[in-house]
């Protein structure tokens, strides 16, 4: 099944646009009259008819919708600085994606090698990903700010940060609650590859972070992003 992604939902009418539309209409030469599976990036997906195309778009008529939203209640924030190799780094956005990640926060931190990212390659990573996994719902994106500017806006009710600064720290799986609520957010903060300074680790720890370890092994940034939330998942039985 081929997925759409179309944002532009009202009521029983859908608009596709952009590189989507020129995907079905140009690419694959979908006309009037021909069916297509939309998701809109919430959990809704669609079966809708092309009704109408011009130069930009195509006009569609729902025919049938189901709502597949994510197979946990809470919502899980993944806040990293990002890989220097932009190759990991993209890699991990996939698989994000993959294992259903709500939200995506980039931040730069004392010892971030890499101060620059092209947000919009990475959600174009993620779409696709979303698409070859039949996943529903696309991650919330935070802007690329300084780790002391980010920090401070935090309010999820579960905070951690994972860091490598003491040998005698609780593992994440132990930190987790064992309960949450709908819609609860957990956060799990990852530093650059050469760690969180000290300083830092301070400052997350006075924002109502809580310091965790990922077990004995050093793992690379992308590696220790996909073990966390993967870990957070399994402690609460997704």
């Amino acid at each position: 099944m081929q997925l759409f992604y179309c944002p532009n939902i009202q009521g029983q009418q859908a608009i596709l646009e952009e590189d989507e539309f020129r995907h079905a209409c140009k690419t694959l030469r979908k006309k009037e009259g021909d069916q297509l599976h939309l998701f809109d990036g919430r959990g809704h997906y669609y079966l809708a008819q092309i009704a109408k195309t011009s130069k930009r778009e195509a006009r569609l008529d729902i025919l049938d919708q189901e709502e597949r939203p994510l197979p946990w209640s809470f919502s899980l924030h993944l806040a990293l600085a990002p890989t220097k190799n932009m190759d990991r780094m993209e890699w991990l956005v996939e698989k994000a994606v993959e294992v259903g990640v709500n939200k995506i926060s980039l931040f730069l931190s004392q010892q971030s090698e890499r101060k620059k990212v092209r947000l919009d390659r990475l959600q174009r990573i993620a779409l696709s990903a979303a698409k070859q996994s039949h996943k529903w719902v696309l991650p919330e994106w935070g802007e690329l700010q300084k780790l002391t500017d980010f920090l401070p806006q935090q309010t999820a009710p579960h905070r951690f940060i994972a860091h490598c600064h003491s040998s005698d720290l609780p593992l994440l799986k132990a930190a987790c609650p064992k309960t949450i609520g709908p819609k609860e957010e957990i956060l799990i903060l990852l530093g650059p590859e050469g760690d969180f300074s000290w300083p830092e680790v301070e400052m997350a720890e006075a924002a109502g972070f809580r310091s965790v370890s990922l077990g004995h092994s050093r793992l690379r940034t992308e590696t220790a992003a996909l073990y966390a939330c993967q870990g957070i998942q399994w402690e609460l039985g997704q």
